[in-house]
């Protein structure tokens, strides 16, 4: 095992050095030999939180540990473009969720340009492309005449065409990645400029078009996150609803009016602030869920139950380590993290509000 580089890791109240690296062992201790990476040994794989994690790596610098994750999407690719929603334990062949989620499938675009970006490497960019082309073409066959994106299809293959929005928003970035790797491709896309133009415009002005979660904190900043609301409304979305998904000291709610925080809604939060320039309120956050810290293994407890004093669930997922090193990353300028979530050099696709 290599040492990770934790340099751009090290965060005042966050990170030391010595910490950084025990979160990125504790991931890579998870990971298995064929490169999946499970929410912890004995627990479920998903595509996207599987994606999560492998960032996080290639931000320590552990590329080539990073690539077996992606390479282990590439193979395990159904003939479709999409994965299904759940591997036990990072095994291929015992999925436990047949269904395939819109979401899930279209995050590998972000893991990709992440890792182009991280590491230069046209060849691995080649090699992916086709992976990333056949998971776009299978979302954008969910999106519906209003530019949302349907959450799902059934294991029989039905779709369904409720969209949420938190999805759709994680759906948004996603196509905005792929776009840039088909651009450094020179291999245009239009369909999917216009697909993505369709779903900011129907993120930012159409919320009767997704399914009512408003009690989910991630609805209220994953519109942000996503880069489809920037500056002044990003800004007023989160004000709006600070004082109620937001428990100071504590982290985030994942749902109201329940007393759990979570660390990877916390730490999302943190990058969403961070993207909006307020790097100081992001710090913050990433400060308050220290107490979710395990010092043995490194990773993260998933939250906390702060009425009743408790850690729950009891376990330390890969995911919620991936996202809070995600976040560091971003507030400590690691280059491709920051060109990601940040968004200044994604193309944007066509937005309708500019032809009105």
């Amino acid at each position: 095992m290599t040492t990770p580089r934790t340099e751009h890791l090290v965060l005042p109240g966050v990170l030391t050095a010595e910490q950084a690296a025990a979160t990125v062992r504790g991931i890579l201790a998870v990971q298995r030999e064929d490169g999946a990476i499970p929410w912890f040994r004995g627990h479920h794989l998903d595509p996207w939180d599987h994606t999560e994690a492998a960032m996080a790596l290639d931000a320590a610098g552990e590329h080539e540990a990073a690539e077996r994750a992606y390479l282990w999407l590439a193979a395990h690719q159904n003939e479709d473009g999409s994965w299904y929603a759940a591997y036990a334990d990072g095994a291929h062949d015992d999925v436990t969720d047949r269904a395939r989620e819109s979401n899930f499938v279209a995050y590998i675009a972000v893991g990709v340009w992440h890792h182009y970006l991280s590491t230069g490497d046209d060849t691995f960019l080649d090699r992916m492309w086709p992976c990333v082309y056949a998971a776009m073409e299978w979302v954008l066959r969910l999106q519906q005449p209003g530019g949302q994106i349907g959450w799902r299809r059934e294991d029989d293959g039905t779709p369904t065409t409720d969209a949420l929005l938190t999805g759709s928003s994680s759906i948004h970035h996603a196509l905005r990645c792929a776009l840039a790797v088909a651009d450094q491709r020179e291999e245009p896309q239009p369909d999917w400029e216009l697909a993505v133009g369709a779903l900011r415009h129907a993120i930012r002005r159409h919320p009767e078009r997704f399914l009512d979660k408003d009690r989910y904190s991630m609805d209220w900043y994953y519109p942000v996150l996503g880069g489809a609301l920037t500056g002044a409304e990003a800004k007023s979305r989160i004000e709006a609803d600070w004082d109620r998904f937001v428990v100071p000291g504590l982290g985030v709610r994942c749902v109201v009016p329940n007393p759990w925080v979570t660390g990877g809604e916390s730490s999302e939060l943190a990058l969403a602030l961070w993207a909006m320039g307020e790097s100081d309120r992001s710090l913050e956050i990433l400060q308050s869920i220290q107490h979710l810290r395990d010092a043995e293994s490194g990773l993260y407890w998933t939250g906390y139950v702060f009425d009743d004093d408790a850690i729950w669930p009891r376990e330390l997922t890969t995911w919620t380590a991936g996202s809070l090193l995600l976040a560091v990353a971003a507030l400590g300028g690691h280059d491709a993290t920051c060109a990601v979530f940040g968004g200044e050099h994604l193309p944007a696709g066509l937005d309708p509000d500019c032809c009105r």
